[in-house]
């Protein structure tokens, strides 16, 4: 059986907002009156419709990437910037276009997936996924910049190029990359959607690559039902805690998306992570962390920075388009909470 289509490749809702950058939709301000009860507060203006957000903070600026429109540079990863995490400016796309090792690779990309952002030894590593709907046929490549900052005439995001990939004859698939320095510094790759779940491998600073092209793997997350519908993986460490936050279900179908945000914890980064009834992830476990308010629908592809939590969401006051939400992290008896919810 094929496998769920992953993201949204030329969705219309994306071609919505290739009209204008800077406008902020009048339903992000005036659906209030109309929206379900329970729909977080609309705090969130400008252009933030994003999907997959990656979010970081330099500078004394907020920054957002993510996924790529086939209908704006080429698909390319996409980069937004506020100056108070509140109004947001799209800052186009970080590379003209789909690199072309990547369309030689993948036959068939059109955009690319799912960014992921950190800093480290001075520059930005960018990990992205190429690939196309209900195929493992995926590549996870990586771009550095000295910074984030498009106005900087230091801006410049040089290609990196493969990191890892699957083929159809694996049984993981290559995509939604995450980046997780664990308390010896040692860094690991978190990855996956469908198939057999999420997967992590360690890559080394300052290539940001691992030893081989097909390094070995850990299991983090595996639903244990088919077809597995679990992506988006993203790990960060509180206390004596890893926590992994994954999105379950459903994504890139509008109001209908069913994603949720589950979390685990673990005392090691590479598992195994148990939920608070002590179910491993890796046997169906998961914690529930977020799921839809009111018009707010589908919320996943989750990033943290600090303690602020970004995801995006379905809005069914506004034709179903993705947008940016945002929360805080807070902590009780050991394990996050999402709180100050915005969109």
């Amino acid at each position: 059986m094929g496998k769920p289509a992953r993201r949204f490749i030329g969705m219309v809702v994306l071609v919505l907002f290739a009209v204008s950058s800077s406008v902020t939709p009048a339903a992000a301000v005036g659906a209030r009156s109309t929206d379900p009860p329970g729909t977080p507060p609309r705090l969130i203006l400008g252009d933030a419709t994003t999907h997959d957000p990656a979010i970081a903070q330099s500078g004394g600026a907020w920054y957002v990437l993510s996924t790529g429109d086939p209908a704006i540079g080429g698909g390319a990863v996409q980069l937004r910037s506020s100056p108070d995490g509140r109004q947001w400016t799209y800052r186009g796309t970080v590379t003209p276009a789909i690199p072309d090792w990547v369309k030689a690779a993948v036959p068939g990309v059109v955009n690319l997936w799912a960014p992921d952002v950190s800093l480290h030894n001075g520059r930005w590593y960018l990990y992205y996924a190429a690939s196309t709907f209900g195929s493992n046929r995926s590549v996870i490549g990586l771009l550095t910049s000295p910074t984030l900052d498009p106005a900087d005439p230091a801006y410049h995001w040089s290609d990196e190029g493969l990191v890892t990939e699957s083929f159809t004859s694996d049984d993981f698939n290559a995509i939604d990359p995450a980046l997780t320095i664990d308390q010896q510094g040692r860094a690991w790759l978190s990855f996956g959607s469908f198939w057999s779940g999420i997967k992590m491998t360690e890559v080394f600073l300052s290539s940001g690559k691992p030893a081989t092209t097909h390094p070995a793997h850990f299991d983090l997350v595996d639903r244990a039902v088919p077809p597995d519908a679990v992506e988006a993986p993203y790990i960060v460490r509180h206390d004596q805690w890893y926590y992994l936050f994954a999105s379950f279900d459903f994504c890139c179908q509008g109001v209908n998306s069913t994603y949720r945000v589950v979390v685990g914890r673990s005392a090691t980064i590479t598992g195994p992570y148990v939920d608070r009834n002590g179910t491993s992830l890796a046997h169906g476990g998961g914690s529930p962390f977020l799921d839809a308010q009111g018009a707010m629908r589908g919320p996943g592809g989750e990033s943290v920075s600090g303690q602020t939590f970004a995801f995006h969401y379905y809005d069914a006051a506004n034709n179903g388009i993705p947008h940016l939400g945002l929360g805080q992290l807070t902590w009780r008896d050991g394990w996050p909470v999402l709180t100050q919810i915005r969109i």
